[in-house]
């Protein structure tokens, strides 16, 4: 096929939808979602106009952490299927115009990958290499002071090597070594085998935390000086040798090489980070790197203004030539709709305003399934929890569950149409009212909003790349361009606003009325106006 911008770039300003598999639809009821589940759903998720869907990992797995945990990185977990369920899934997607993104965990593998349970056993032995050992200090105590980030030391005592191994977040997920150039040449050929079976892209988990500091020095204490000891002590350090080295980077661009060989394929990088992340994110997205990246910094609670612009203005300023993903959920953290709801008229208002002001952002965009139907995080009791870092942190922090709970197709149905079986974490009533099958072609529904919004995003090239340009506004008023045409105007309040404003054809709106040359917003209330 011959190589044109527009099938090459079709990544740049699209909107993909994630799909949490185990959560998306059960198809042969043992209360697991699947590939078949998921193919059977994607006209749907083609109904909503968007371009792409991202598979989190699917790959064989213990399921120590939900299959962030590679046992295989070249077939397909049973609970989720086989490789012909993938191929099936992948070309119908296609049909239907839809590229297909799968998750990619490189920067460590299960314990029960054959490599480590080969690396562990001796110091000579042909994989002894492939992760990251250490010996201990002369009292016995690891090499240095990293934290995991599911709490406690990130070092393992393995007695049968008399050594260490690095685990930047579950002992049984030891971080494979970089710096062996052997790893990295394995890890590329793990990519091209999904390439070849016609995936689009990947998700790249934890990308800038492939290599370590070789020298093995301690992480710093946060500069940030905090009054009290966090919740987890790893957000008490500066992560400075832990991850984010150099060496990242030379790497990104090995592996853009390799895309670069397959006509349209893109990488999307998550980039977890505290500090500095917008600006990692630019610098992982220019000079052949990753076509995009993402952080945390629109996941968390900050909800104003000034946030948002800083991040949008921090991406351009420092890197013009990079490209953002921008997301407010993911199977990560709580949901945005309950995250942000004292700021929010009614669930219904808040989910409105957010995907306007989420779909209206220069960048590619993620939105996370049930964002659509404006679902919120489901409320667990500690016995029905499965997440690592819920078990471990509770009650401080409840874990991820709660926002990856079974999508919920109809109200009426057993398990909300999940599936016939018991699922894996339990379908409320809550989440119930909130079911496709009470929105889809419900006039004023969070679900038809949606679909009304990722068309406009779609036919509207000024919303899809246009570049932006901010409004002077006061708080809670957030204003901007697009494109030189579409002027999209917010109102991150429940209380009533005004503000001037030009005349223009209204592409959409919500609780606002333009009357002289005024613009008056109810809580909430936002409109994107054609100039």
């Amino acid at each position: 096929m011959m190589k044109t911008a527009a099938n090459t770039l079709w990544w740049k300003g699209a909107v993909t939808y994630q799909i949490y598999p185990r959560s998306y639809q059960d198809s042969n009821n043992d209360g697991i979602g699947d590939l078949p589940g998921i193919t059977a759903r994607l006209p749907y998720i083609a109904s909503l106009g968007v371009d792409a869907i991202w598979l989190s990992p699917i790959f064989t797995s213990p399921m120590a952490d939900m299959g962030y945990d590679v046992s295989d990185y070249t077939d397909i977990d049973p609970l989720f299927g086989t490789l012909d369920d993938f191929d099936a899934m992948v070309a119908r997607a296609h049909e239907l115009g839809l590229k297909v993104i799968i998750d990619q965990v490189l920067s460590h593998s299960s314990d029960r990958h054959p490599f480590f349970r080969e690396s562990r056993m001796s110091r000579d032995n042909p994989k002894s290499d492939w992760y990251v050992w250490a010996d201990p200090n002369h009292d016995g105590t690891p090499p240095n002071n990293w934290q995991s980030i599911f709490g406690g030391c990130a070092w393992q005592w393995e007695p049968r090597r008399q050594q260490y191994y690095l685990h930047n977040f579950m002992k049984e997920q030891p971080d494979l070594n970089f710096h062996n150039p052997a790893v990295q040449d394995w890890l590329l050929d793990t990519l091209r085998f999904w390439l070849e079976r016609g995936v689009d892209g990947f998700r790249l988990d934890t990308v800038n935390f492939y290599f370590h500091d070789a020298l093995l020095r301690s992480d710093p204490a946060d500069f940030r000086r905090k009054d009290k000891p966090e919740w987890n002590p790893y957000y008490m350090q500066y992560h400075l040798f832990s991850k984010n080295q150099p060496e990242n980077l030379v790497f990104l661009q090995r592996m853009r090489a390799l895309l670069d060989e397959y006509d349209g394929r893109t990488l999307v990088g998550e980039v977890g980070e505290s500090h500095h992340a917008v600006e990692m994110m630019g610098q992982y997205t220019t000079d052949n790197r990753l076509h995009m990246a993402y952080s945390f910094e629109m996941l968390g609670l900050n909800f104003s203004a000034a946030h948002f612009r800083e991040q949008i203005d921090t991406f351009f300023g420092k890197a013009p030539e990079g490209w953002p993903c921008w997301a407010f959920s993911n199977h990560d953290v709580v949901r945005h709709v309950g995250r942000w709801q004292r700021h929010g008229v009614s669930d219904a208002a808040l989910a409105k305003l957010s995907c306007a002001l989420l779909l209206s952002m220069q960048g590619s965009i993620c939105i996370y399934q049930g964002e659509e139907l404006g679902q919120t995080d489901t409320e667990l009791e500690y016995h029905e929890l499965t997440d690592i870092q819920g078990l471990v942190f509770w009650p401080e922090d409840k874990g991820r569950d709660g926002c990856r709970t079974p999508m919920v197709w109809e109200q009426d149905a057993v398990n909300g149409g999940f599936g016939g079986a018991q699922p894996w974490l339990p379908v409320k009533a809550p989440q119930l009212a909130r079911a496709v099958d009470r929105q889809l072609d419900r006039e004023g529904s969070v679900l038809e909003f949606y679909r009304r919004m990722l068309h406009l995003r779609r036919d509207r090239q000024a919303l899809r790349s246009g570049d932006t340009v901010f409004r002077e506004t006061e708080e809670p008023i957030l204003s901007f361009l697009r494109g030189g045409e579409v002027l999209c105007i917010f109102n991150l309040s429940t209380e009533p606003q005004q503000i001037e404003c030009e005349a223009g054809d209204v592409l959409i709106s919500e609780g606002a009325e333009l009357e002289q040359g005024r613009l008056q917003l109810a809580g909430n209330g936002f409109a994107l106006l054609d100039l």
